[in-house]
């Protein structure tokens, strides 16, 4: 009897907590619509939307240029195609991709949203954004709230999704980092849609969505905004990766047969970047590029405002705040309004007096900012000396040669390996008498098996070939899995003479690999090819290589010197980094034919963009000092990689090691003349 009483209890305790959690999750019924007028207008003009239900963020009026775009991404959503524009920085672009996206769900015009940022992190903060309107804007809910209301009864708790219901069945939200799903509401256009935010260089291919009545949804409308960064922009490589991408994954995600529409809010950086070149309709035609303006028309009076430039600058040297020049552009208004055309008469800051005011001071603080980001104009490239080398030319030098093959008057082949904790980068050139090379292979071991990558992502690294090893073990197997058959590799030339490599350097200064790389040429099968090496900065204060005395056993040869002492059991190579890269930049920059000239294999330049952007990822500075000049090499803060560039480096100390040298230079040390005597000289000599 006891026991009945308790079960019962059990029993009727169990439903109450059933029902109680039933009712929590249970959103029972939706509001009704506040203002259905509103509602009805605003699914059909976005611009209304925008100012109706978020007055917050669209702040000041819009521009006939805002509204263009307004248009164009109105466009897109209701009738599909493709659409770019390039708008000013600070016009609110990303705003409006994001209002578009939200405007295109809510109404039910469209299933699946993509937003696609320059990379995760830009995705991610746009998410966000949508989540906090949906979460927070009180004209949302009273007007969508077959969408709205169950996401604000999750109360910001993303757990509660899972068993949210609506009259005893599943909304089926989703409200993850990644993705919103908007609750299945009978009688909702909205019901089951999505928007998803992705790198532009994230996992795009394939991107689809399965519903609960088996179909399958994929993205109808993609929304790019700004997918380029300031690193990407001044990449040739990655210009044309994400451009690419693109083409390709991005256009494609509708599917077989399916055409997707698509907006690309963003801003022009430099010259050639990928904004720039999707903007160009003689290129992209399908994506309607348009490129609006800050200032479509200077001030004519340029007198004036050079005069105010002056005001303004002397002020800020006097630790003023640029009032004086507000007052003499106050005092000078109609002259120097003279001619100009605005776009966006309101935009100006609280201590400006007009927007032409707000351009002219963002010209002055940076020219060529002011017309790459505000103007998508950027100013032609300032490429310093003429001397200098661009990353286009340098991916140009194609001999036309297949890889792996070189001419007959190559008679040695050099190799060095730059290597680091996760990736080795190598190079191979064979060189003629003249000093004259030909790049015959370069790579990195694992290969990454990607157009462009840097150091830093590398996906495919030496851990993963040697598994279950510590640093040290990892690098002495990579290094000996890559080099044991690669060092035994026979390369013909064209007349079908066969070569080896002569010699290969390993770079040893990151001072964590330098045993390593130590004990390895020590022990390898190749020992006598293999040498570890150490590029020495000799700037124009330090010592030149040509005034250290000279030690019995030393080996030396221009700008470089093998010490004879063997402090780690084996010798080493150390070589004037800055002349070295000086001239493999001279050799670089001969001309196609000319004797010394430095060129790659291939028929096709764009296949050796990363590879160039290694090469001129440094530039040179001019410095005097102990009565010489010097080229000084610095790492160009915009280039992470230069690896390759040491590469090329390392191969020409190396064929100068092997007797290559160049008209006038001798390439290894100076050898004592050795004098034969037969034995009836020595006898003769013995008696003098």
């Amino acid at each position: 009897m006891t026991d009945t009483r308790y079960e019962r209890e059990k029993e009727r305790l169990r439903q109450h907590a059933a029902d109680v959690s039933l009712s929590g999750r249970d959103i029972k019924a939706i509001p009704a619509v506040v203002n259905p007028e509103r509602r009805a207008r605003a699914c059909l003009d976005l611009e209304f939307f925008c100012l109706e239900y978020f007055p917050e963020l669209f702040t000041l009026p819009f521009s006939d240029d805002h509204r263009r775009v307004i248009a164009k991404l109105q466009r897109a959503v209701l009738e599909g195609g493709l659409f770019a524009v390039a708008m000013p920085r600070g016009s609110g672009k990303t705003t409006l991709a994001e209002t578009g996206a939200l405007w295109a769900e809510v109404i039910g015009a469209r299933s699946f949203v993509c937003l696609i940022g320059s990379d995760e992190g830009h995705a991610a903060k746009m998410l966000d954004s949508l989540k906090t309107e949906f979460e927070t804007n009180e004209a949302l809910l009273e007007d969508f709230p077959e969408v709205v209301y169950p996401i604000r009864c999750l109360e910001r708790i993303a757990q509660r999704a899972v068993g949210q219901l609506f009259q005893d069945k599943p909304t089926r939200i989703g409200w993850t980092a990644q993705q919103i799903i908007l609750p299945t509401i009978p009688g909702s256009r909205a019901s089951g849609s999505i928007i998803r935010a992705v790198g532009l260089t994230g996992g795009l291919r394939g991107m689809k969505h399965k519903r609960a009545d088996g179909s399958v949804v994929r993205p109808s409308l993609v929304i790019l905004d700004d997918p380029q960064t300031d690193e990407s922009a001044r990449s040739l490589s990655q210009c044309a990766t994400r451009e690419s991408i693109l083409a390709g994954a991005v256009l494609g995600l509708a599917g077989p047969g399916q055409k997707i529409a698509g907006v690309m809010p963003c801003t022009v950086i430099k010259p050639g970047d990928m904004a720039d070149k999707i903007l160009d309709r003689q290129k992209h035609p399908q994506w309607q590029g348009e490129r609006t303006k800050m200032v479509y028309a200077f001030p004519s009076n340029t007198e004036l405002w050079d005069k105010y430039a002056e005001i303004r600058a002397e002020s800020f040297r006097a630790d003023g705040d640029g009032s004086e020049a507000t007052e003499f552009y106050s005092e000078n208004r109609e002259a120097m309004d003279a001619g100009a055309v605005i776009a966006w008469p309101e935009r100006f800051n609280h201590d400006e007096l007009s927007a032409i005011q707000h351009a002219e001071n963002l010209k002055l603080q940076d020219e060529r900012a002011f017309f790459a980001e505000y103007q998508n104009d950027p100013l032609p490239e300032d490429l310093g000396d003429a001397s200098d080398l661009t990353t286009a030319q340098v991916a140009a030098k194609i001999n036309r040669l297949p890889r792996g093959q070189f001419p007959v008057v190559c008679h040695r082949l050099t190799m060095f390996v730059d290597a680091h904790k996760n990736v080795l980068y190598y190079a191979t050139v064979a060189w003629g008498e003249d000093f004259g090379g030909y790049v015959v292979d370069y790579g990195t071991f694992p290969d990454q098996c990607q157009a462009y990558f840097t150091l830093r992502d590398a996906r495919h690294t030496l851990n993963a070939v040697t598994p279950g090893t510590g640093f040290e073990g990892t690098l002495y197997a990579g290094l000996d899995k890559f080099l044991g058959s690669y060092l035994a590799r026979e390369w013909e030339r064209d007349d079908g003479a066969i070569l080896r490599i002569g010699r290969c350097l390993i770079d040893a200064n990151w001072e964590a690999s330098t045993a390593i790389v130590y004990q390895f040429c020590r022990q390898s099968a190749h020992a006598a090819v293999l040498m570890p090496s150490h590029g020495k900065y000799v700037g124009a204060g330090s010592k030149p290589f040509n005034e250290y005395k000279r030690k019995r056993g030393d080996r030396i040869g221009h700008n470089w010197r093998v010490p004879g002492g063997r402090g780690r059991g084996v010798r080493y190579v150390a070589f004037d980094a800055n002349f070295w890269k000086t001239f493999v930049h001279a050799r670089l920059a001969v001309v196609m034919g000319d004797k010394g000239c430095l060129s790659i294999f291939g028929t096709k330049p764009e296949r050796h963009r990363l590879f160039a952007e290694h090469l001129t990822a440094e530039y040179r500075v001019k410095t005097e000092g102990r009565e010489r000049t010097v080229d000084e090499w610095k790492q160009r803060p915009d280039r992470p990689d230069n690896h390759w560039f040491d590469c090329l480096v390392g191969c020409a100390v190396a064929a100068s090691m092997q007797g290559i040298a160049q008209p006038g230079i001798p390439a290894g040390e100076v050898k004592r003349k050795r004098v034969y005597l037969d034995l009836a000289e020595m006898a003769k000599a013995a008696k003098r």
